[in-house]
């Protein structure tokens, strides 16, 4: 079993949304994902999707987006991103899933073989640019989320277990200094953390290690609409 990420597919297919005019490389950006999706992963193989799935303002519209994923193979692992407001009420989102290779996270988490997966959220963290009150209470909301997520996963684990923490917002500013969720990452020993929301040609690294834990930025613009091992 092989795992996989990729974030920010942006899917507009009930609700256009052209998104070649954020860039030419956007032009037939989801044939780009779904070639290298096929490509790569086979159906015991795991998909991580860091959130902003849809543009969709409805469930209706959004699980049409998600839909489009269901002839690819493997699970589907998805959390909620800033841009997913059709995703309102996790009980109607799993129960609108395609089929059972979809699985939705929202402060929980979800066991599949070797590996965990822990998945909520997440907000800008402190020393981001214009950080403001409101951010402030969000950021400790999300951190709050997290920790449940994580109280989740302690009755599940077993000491082999391999565990991933997915999570929509990067989970610290440009420098990387330590916030309530590198914290939690540690205390709960994470293996690796992936998340998106950053899109655009500043600069943020694909891949880093603070304190022993590989983080990887996927969103599917930084990635050049390629999936990314994890593990």
């Amino acid at each position: 079993m092989k795992v996989f990420a990729i974030s920010d597919l942006h899917l507009s297919g009930l609700k256009e949304k052209p998104m070649n005019i954020f860039g030419e490389n956007w032009e037939g950006h989801f044939e780009k994902i779904a070639s290298d999706w096929r490509a790569k992963v086979s159906a015991e193989d795991v998909v991580l999707i860091g959130g902003d799935t849809s543009w969709g303002m409805k469930l209706e519209e959004g699980m049409f987006d998600v839909a489009r994923l269901a002839p690819l193979p493997g699970k589907k692992v998805f959390i909620r991103g800033n841009h997913d407001y059709w995703w309102n009420g996790i009980t109607r989102v799993r129960a609108s899933a395609p089929d059972d290779t979809f699985l939705f996270l929202q402060n929980d988490c979800v066991k599949l073989g070797p590996y965990i997966v822990a998945g909520s959220r997440g907000w800008t963290c402190p020393g981001s640019p214009d950080f403001t009150e409101r951010d402030e209470k969000l950021y400790l909301r999300e951190a709050e989320r997290f920790r449940l997520a994580f109280q989740e996963v302690r009755k599940v684990r077993a000491e082999e277990d391999r565990l991933i923490a997915l999570i929509h917002y990067p989970p610290f500013n440009i420098r990387r200094e330590e916030t309530l969720f590198t914290r939690l990452f540690e205390e709960n020993s994470v293996d690796k953390v992936v998340f998106g929301h950053l899109h655009g040609s500043g600069f943020f690294p694909l891949k880093c290690e603070r304190g022993g834990i590989e983080y990887f930025l996927t969103s599917c613009d930084k990635v050049n609409f390629r999936l990314t091992q994890i593990f």
